[in-house]
């Protein structure tokens, strides 16, 4: 073998350990990055050369840089992660409802309607008191003011979670644009035979950052391009992008590709329990609360139009309350300047308040699905408050399985600092050989040319 081929062979030598110890650095640098999967670089021998019927070795070229990553891991750490975020989400809104009711506590409306129907009761004991009528008006304000405002917090909650669902829209379109570009970049990079591990993993990130949000599918080519679906509608590809719009379509709210007609079929992520949440479960709770006020205000009305008010002369077929609409419960404005005009008597008689018992006894009767008003709505509170505990043990549930994944994914993408040191020691201590190599080298070609 010539002098020149050792110096040839421990050339590449150097370059190729010198790039081995960058690849090392490389890991090093990123091991608190959650993205980052570990890279190793392969050797292969080099090709060899016949010259005079002796094979003579080229030394050592670099044979590939592998990324770890175990891809079924991946796949299902994204189906949980959209689970997760999913229950997470759910939970955290549906708790936010259920502090809007204020059970159990005296500012609770359970204890508005049953304040409301008491008064009542005393005022049958004695009808002619003024005070007890106030305390009638005053109670039944209460109750109003507190159906109020619980529609009101429920109407923003749909409106809040209309804005969420709309803003988190436009982050998908954004996220499958960045997708579709890193796509691009790959088949770019693979031509110019340059590595795309980082790419890659950079796009793993979006593709995590997409299914928090929606359920998706990821369907990987031969040249490690991505094809994503979302919720069984094509997303993007290396050469087309979907850009969708959020359509609330008679209060289901859902997204759709832009100018398309069918909906995304959402089944996990945050944008499911959004649509959930507004489409579902605020409206059966509005549904029951409005049931429970709606037969408060008839069963008030329908005694209280047949009784006498106090006034001289006395007047009957006034309304106790004059409306529920639009989650608004209004007091009739006539009782409210003069209570004289609350109709208890069942005779026109002063001492008279019959009317008065029979209101106060409709919190008893059976009347919403075979239930009592309060019945009907402690039913109300228990939907509420098991939404919320059953999509928390979800969300505790599928934290479980993700950490689960995320320690199965750190033991095969995961940097180690210790392999990692013992790498750059033995690559180090390689290119110091091959740098004497080289030296060795010079010594021996000086020696030829003194000779000389």
């Amino acid at each position: 073998m010539a002098i020149t081929k050792v110096f040839d062979i421990a050339n590449r030598s150097l370059a190729v350990y010198r790039r081995a110890m960058d690849i090392t650095s490389h890991n090093i640098a990123n091991i608190n990055n959650p993205n980052f999967s570990r890279q190793k670089i392969i050797f292969a021998s080099d090709f060899t050369d016949l010259s005079s019927g002796i094979v003579w070795g080229n030394g050592v070229k670099i044979g590939d840089v592998l990324r770890y990553r175990d891809n079924f891991i991946e796949s299902q750490s994204r189906i949980m992660n959209a689970k997760y975020n999913d229950s997470r989400r759910q939970s955290e809104l549906i708790t936010n409802i259920e502090k809007f009711f204020s059970e159990p506590s005296d500012l609770g409306l359970g204890n508005m309607i049953g304040k409301f129907f008491n008064s009542f009761s005393e005022l049958a004991a004695s009808p002619a008191s003024n005070p007890l009528r106030t305390s009638v008006l005053n109670a039944a304000t209460n109750l109003s003011s507190k159906i109020n405002t619980l529609n009101k917090s429920l109407n923003d909650v749909k409106d809040n979670i209309k804005l969420e669902f709309n803003d988190k829209v436009k982050s998908i379109n954004h996220l499958l644009v960045q997708i579709n570009q890193i796509n691009k970049d790959i088949k770019s990079q693979q031509v110019k035979k340059i590595s795309t591990n980082d790419l890659m993993d950079h796009r793993d990130g979006l593709l995590k950052d997409l299914s928090k949000l929606v359920n998706i599918n990821v369907t990987t080519a031969s040249d490690n391009t991505v094809s994503v679906s979302i919720g069984g509608s094509f997303a993007v590809d290396s050469y087309h992008i979907t850009e969708f719009e959020m359509v609330d379509d008679n209060g289901y709210l859902s997204m759709k590709m832009k100018g398309g007609t069918n909906s995304v079929i959402l089944t996990d992520g945050e944008m499911n329990a959004l649509s959930s949440v507004y489409s579902s479960k605020v409206t059966s709770y509005q549904q029951k609360l409005d049931k429970i006020v709606n037969t408060i205000v008839n069963e008030v009305n329908k005694i209280h139009k047949t009784g006498y008010s106090k006034t001289t002369p006395p007047q009957t077929g006034l309304n106790f309350f004059e409306e529920y609409k639009d989650g608004v419960l209004r007091i009739n404005q006539l009782l409210v300047k003069d209570p004289n005009l609350i109709a208890i008597s069942s005779d026109g008689t002063l001492g008279n308040g019959d009317l008065a018992l029979r209101i106060s006894e409709i919190i008893d009767k059976k009347l919403i699905d075979n239930s009592t008003i309060m019945e009907y709505y402690t039913t109300l509170i228990n939907e509420i408050g098991n939404d919320g505990l059953l999509n928390k043990n979800l969300s505790e549930a599928n934290q479980l399985v993700l950490d689960q994944l995320e320690q199965q994914k750190q033991i095969s993408s995961g940097v180690s600092l210790d392999e990692e040191m013992t790498n750059v020691l033995q690559f180090q201590r390689s290119y110091e050989a091959s740098a004497k190599l080289i030296k060795v080298s010079d010594e021996l070609l000086r020696t030829i040319l003194e000779l000389v």
